[in-house]
Formats: C-alpha cells, structure tokens, sequence
C-alpha cells in the first residue's frame, strides 16, 4: 500500500516542534512514500529544507483539502471549528480517558468517518511508548517549577516564558536568575523519577544545583498520603494519570502546613478523574505559566501541556528519530504499533457510543 504522509502545520501558538525532520522525510521517499508539507509560520525547521528533501509542499492548513486516501500527521490538538474528520490522524488526541474536549474530538471522528492514531497509544509489546518528548518535558516542566519559585523569591507571580534556541540557552537564563537571588536553593520532589520525565527534570535540577529526592513506584506503592510531598518547596509530578494513581496532593493540602509552594504538574492533566493533583482544575499557559491557588502560604501550580516546544530544536529530533522507524511501517497499518492504535481508538468509539 503507497502512503502519502501529509504533515499538517501546527495551530497551536508556541508550538515550534515537528515530529519530522526533513533527513526522516528523505528516507520516508527513498523507501516509496510520498511526502507533503504544509507551510509554517512558526516550525523550528524551515519549509525549504523539506523542499530540498523531495518533499511536496501545500499551504498552511491545508490538510482538510489533502486526498482522501492521505495520513495527516500532526501534534497537538487540530483548530477547534467542530468539522467532522474524514482522514487518519497521526496526532496527540488527549481522548481516551474522559476528557471534555477528547469526547468532542471523537465526535468530530465519528461524524467523517476518520480515525485517529494517537501517538501516545503508539506502544511496543511491553505496553511502552515507542516514541515520545518525556524527556524534554521534564526538562523544560522542572525549568517552569524554578522560574514560578524564583518569582516567588521577589514577591511575584511567574511572567510569560518562550522558546528557546537551545537548551543551552534556557539554562543560561535560569542561572542569570538563580545568581540574583543569592545562594539560596529550593528542594525538589520528583515522583517518577525513572522514566523518561522524571529523568529529564532530574538533570534539569542537577544542572541548577537544585537537591532532588526520587521517588518513583515503589515510595508510592502504599498509596499515601505523602507528607514527603508538602515537606520540598517544589514538587514534579512526572506520572500520567490513570486508574489506581494515588492522590499525591489532596485539595486539603492548600491550607496544610506546608514547605511546599510550587507544584509542577508536568504530566499536566487536570481534567481527568485520575488526576493525582486535586488543588487546581485547568492547565497553565506560556502567557501564565502560574496558577495561584493559594495566597496564605502561597502555592502556585503550573502545567503547561506543551512544555517540550520551550527547546523545539533538540525535542523535535529526539522525538523525530524516535518515531521514524514507526513512521516507515504505515504501509503495513494493520500490524505492529499502528494496530494497536487503531484498537485504542476502536475502544473509545464504543464507549462513547460509536
């Protein structure tokens, strides 16, 4: 089967990333794909330099027009219009465990007879993800956790933050910032320390001489509660949500007495009944990154759901190299990763009355 990948671009504001590269594109056409590209105003990677690859190319938000028979493969959420889907969408759906606006998403499936293959049910036999921008986001969720801290320190609410060239360059701004205050250091908390979040806001931290305890499955096993939790000035949630999750900071924990001032939610899913933090209700944004949920102690949470788009350059190839191998196996769909997605999706159709 000959598979046009159609490369959608993203809507989203702040959202650089791609989850291919032009060289994956190359090899993608080398092994009989055809390739299209839409136009961005804002990917980190250039339209020529797909062009250059042998990619075909299509204007900005193009895809509802793209052949029938094409992928569109994307990241984040498609523009919220309510028109009904009638292709394959590649793409985080955020669909499957309840949400509001993953139940219109579906709908909106239903309605054109697409389906969705959610990158985050792209899993191998052992139920991991094949591909994925963890690292990047604890990186760049533990970097947040310290800007809101920092702010804090100065009587403040956290400001806007951007993108960044590098990672380079974010550590440079956090250290220009760290240096202000002083010598004093926050303590951290991270609960998922070994996964691939968990790791990346671990080396985040090292990095700003910030102390760290790791917790990951087998400190959480007993199910809480967690004083631990309340005892850091700021702690990483880097565990997704899902049934049986414990309760990692109740709602009580706003009036507790606390060390605790700063909440990452770096798994960042607030709408979800498995949601392990229940003192906010609703996700963070670039232009406020700190939600304020309480004023006397302080605590601000922030949880911001495209935090690896802060460093798009290295999320993008990271993530990219990741998924090509994946990508390269659409022309045999109904196996391996792409089966299992479309049994996911198959399953919540059901459920919401397909």
């Amino acid at each position: 089967m000959s598979i046009h990948l159609w490369v959608r671009a993203e809507s989203r504001p702040h959202e650089e990333r791609t989850g291919l590269t032009p060289q994956g594109a190359a090899r993608l056409i080398a092994a009989g794909f055809r390739v299209t590209v839409e136009d961005s105003r804002q990917r980190i990677i250039p339209i020529a330099d797909y062009a250059a690859a042998g990619c075909a190319t299509a204007p900005e938000f193009g895809w509802p027009d793209a052949p029938e028979g094409a992928v569109i493969f994307g990241l984040k959420e498609l523009p919220d219009d309510g028109t009904p889907l009638r292709h394959r969408h590649i793409m985080f759906g955020h669909a499957y465990k309840g949400q509001p606006a993953g139940q219109v998403l579906l709908g909106r499936f239903r309605a054109g007879g697409g389906r969705l293959l959610d990158l985050e049910y792209l899993m191998d036999d052992d139920g991991r993800r094949v591909a994925a921008f963890g690292y990047w986001a604890g990186y760049a969720g533990a970097a947040v956790a310290l800007l809101c801290w920092m702010a804090q320190q100065r009587g403040q609410v956290a400001g806007p933050v951007r993108a960044y060239p590098s990672a380079a360059h974010l550590l440079g701004d956090l250290q220009s910032g760290l240096v202000a205050l002083g010598t004093k250091r926050p303590t951290a908390l991270i609960i998922g320390a070994l996964g691939r979040v968990g790791a990346g806001a671990a080396d985040l931290c090292g990095a700003m001489g910030v102390p760290v305890t790791k917790w990951d499955m087998a400190e959480t096993a007993h199910g809480g509660p967690f004083p631990q939790v309340l005892a850091h000035d700021i702690f990483l949630n880097c565990i997704l949500a899902r049934p049986g999750t414990p309760v990692f900071v109740p709602s009580s924990a706003k009036v507790a007495a606390r060390r605790l001032t700063v909440i990452g939610d770096i798994a960042c899913d607030p709408d979800s009944d498995f949601s392990p933090i229940k003192v906010y209700d609703r996700t963070t944004t670039w232009d406020a990154p700190a939600l304020r949920v309480h004023d006397a102690p302080v605590l601000d949470v922030t949880a911001i759901d495209n935090l690896p788009s802060m460093m798009p350059t290295e999320s993008s190839e990271d993530f990219a190299a990741q998924l090509l191998p994946h990508l390269a196996t659409l022309d045999r769909m109904d196996s391996g990763v792409w089966a299992g997605a479309q049994a996911w999706f198959d399953r919540a159709m059901d459920q919401t009355g397909r």
